[in-house]
């Protein structure tokens, strides 16, 4: 696959790996600081992608907080904030959730074709959405976003996601912020899950920044695509 959008990773981990944990209350993470870096990398992309599962357990607005960051979208000739886009097996998501409700962006959502009557039904009215065939493939996904102008794309968990744009070799950053404590519960969602990564021992991610961020660490990470790993000199 050649014709797709640069796609970067966002996620903020405990320690030991984890994205959230049992509770009803969502687990905070970052801290201030960090959440207007990641406005201010959001402002940069031509889209913002999550999961169905991200949506019904989150419910995200995924929109640009910064009055300045939107003016200068606008300026641009951008709308305020990127464009949204989920991916759904079942099509049981639901229109009032602030991902569809929040924000004057466009939003998009690719299902199967078996699921395309019920998407259309429930959400046509909030989103355009677009049948990928028997089952939703990541190339697919991204071809058609290339095709409609997408030319960066933040992809924003959850785990799940990451893990099939990480194995499948389709990300090319990693934003990782490591939070400072442990959640230790061996059930609760975690940044990735198992699986066949192209980058391992034998083809080393590049470490592109290390920073601190008040009490969380940033680590960015390049990642070369399938065809061009080898052993690192």
């Amino acid at each position: 696959m050649t014709e797709r959008p640069y796609v970067l990773l966002s996620c903020a981990s405990s320690i030991d790996g984890h994205i959230d944990d049992n509770t009803e209350e969502r687990l905070l993470l970052s801290n201030d600081e960090d959440f207007d870096r990641v406005d201010e990398v959001r402002a940069t992309c031509d889209a913002i992608l999550v999961g169905a599962n991200t949506i019904r357990r989150d419910n995200p607005r995924l929109l640009v907080r910064a009055q300045d960051r939107r003016q200068n979208r606008v300026t641009r000739g951008l709308p305020e904030s990127p464009i949204k886009v989920t991916f759904t097996s079942s099509g049981d998501l639901d229109p009032e959730a602030k991902f569809f409700t929040a924000g004057d962006v466009e939003k998009i959502v690719y299902c199967p074709d078996a699921a395309l009557d019920k998407c259309r039904d429930r959400l046509g009215g909030v989103a355009t959405v677009v049948g990928v065939g028997e089952a939703v493939g990541l190339e697919t996904v991204l071809a058609d976003l290339a095709s409609r102008g997408i030319r960066r794309l933040m992809v924003e968990g959850g785990g799940t996601v990451h893990t099939q744009f990480l194995t499948e070799g389709l990300a090319d950053e990693l934003q990782l912020v490591i939070a400072p404590f442990f959640v230790g519960d061996a059930d609760a969602p975690r940044f990735v899950g198992p699986g066949s990564f192209p980058h391992h021992s034998g083809n080393r991610m590049t470490v592109a920044e290390v920073r601190q961020i008040g009490d969380v660490i940033l680590a960015r990470y390049l990642l070369r695509r399938p065809d061009e790993a080898g052993t690192d000199q």
